[in-house]
């Protein structure tokens, strides 16, 4: 196979990106080939072209679009996609996705998420796995309509300890990553139009469980607060402690963002992409990641930085969010 000058070589810098720092570069290439590790090491090094079949192997394998790696220029971009369908991708399977990117992110050496939230990260939830359940619950029953909801009722007792424990490993991995977040009023408020929908439509079986949905609401943003002020991120009811620096937040007043969610490791870049609330559209396009990036920053310069330093803006955004809690509460007949 004739290849140009360097293009094997950048093909296993995309892969040893992707491979976490405590796994062997050339054992995992060596396996996946079936081959020595003396072989893997020879092309590894362009010593030895690989085929058509071993470059197959390693793209499907590690998902490295090959106009990525022929840098073929053009107006498409090429993306993996991930969407739910009752019956056939579940939210267990959307998490179990989430959970081995994670777990791929954090065991990297260099790493960062930049996420302009619509909706708060997913992996903030997990502090409290009664607001995760309520929002699967709302996700599977309201958006896709699946249809062992049809009937259900919203109950907490009803959590799925599988599901817990999924999202307690996306948890503890994800708070080790050094992240900027992008919110706006929005990313919370639509969380409590959804609470708020579904006890006047009847859909929480018990009304402790809407006043107790709400009480933990209220804890979790103050932990979110608290982890801003902090400048970085820990679990909920440990000692606050965590790399300094490592969770920068900011309150973009005037755009609406849309989980545009840009993750970093070294030099590679990924771009992932919700439709239809939550599934996902996934690519390594460099040039689409580098524009992506470049969008973000700037909203960042158009934002108000709310962790840290920024105790003013700080406390007038986390107010407006309890303030809202509190008016739900009262303005609801929960009596």
């Amino acid at each position: 196979m004739n290849q140009q000058p360097g293009l094997q070589q950048f093909l296993f810098q995309q892969i040893k990106a992707k491979i976490p720092d405590n796994l062997s570069f050339v054992h995992e290439i060596a396996e996946l080939l079936e081959i020595s590790y003396d072989s893997a090491y020879r092309r590894i090094r362009g010593e030895k072209e690989l085929s058509l079949e071993e470059l197959h192997r390693l793209s499907h394998k590690f998902e490295i679009s090959l106009d990525v790696l022929l840098g073929l220029q053009s107006n498409h971009v090429v993306f993996r996609k991930f969407s739910l369908h009752p019956g056939e991708f579940s939210i267990k399977n959307w998490l179990l996705k989430v959970q081995d990117d994670i777990k791929r992110i954090h065991m990297a050496r260099d790493k960062e998420i930049i996420y302009a939230a619509k909706d708060p990260p997913v992996f903030h939830y997990f502090h409290f796995p009664e607001i995760a359940a309520f929002k699967f619950f709302f996700w599977e029953k309201t958006i896709f309509d699946f249809p062992e909801y049809e009937d259900k009722l919203f109950r907490i007792d009803d959590v799925n300890p599988e599901i817990v424990e999924i999202g307690n490993s996306i948890l503890r991995a994800s708070v080790k990553i050094p992240t900027i977040e992008i919110w706006n009023e929005d990313t919370f408020m639509m969380l409590m139009k959804q609470i708020e929908y579904y006890w006047v439509s009847g859909y929480f079986a018990k009304k402790d469980d809407m006043l107790n949905l709400l009480d933990k609401l209220e804890k979790w943003v103050l932990h979110i607060r608290k982890q801003a002020e902090c400048g970085y991120k820990f679990l909920y009811g440990q000692p606050a402690e965590g790399i300094e620096n490592s969770f920068t937040m900011y309150e973009n007043e005037v755009v609406l963002n849309d989980n545009t969610i840009l993750v970093k490791i070294g030099d590679f870049r990924a771009t992932y992409l919700t439709f239809n609330v939550i599934s996902l559209l996934i690519t390594q396009d460099a040039s689409f990641c580098s524009n992506v990036e470049q969008h973000m920053r700037q909203l960042m310069k158009k934002s108000n930085l709310i962790s840290v330093s920024g105790e003013k803006e700080r406390n007038r955004f986390f107010n407006k969010l309890l303030y809202t809690i509190v008016k739900t509460r009262n303005g609801l007949d929960i009596s």
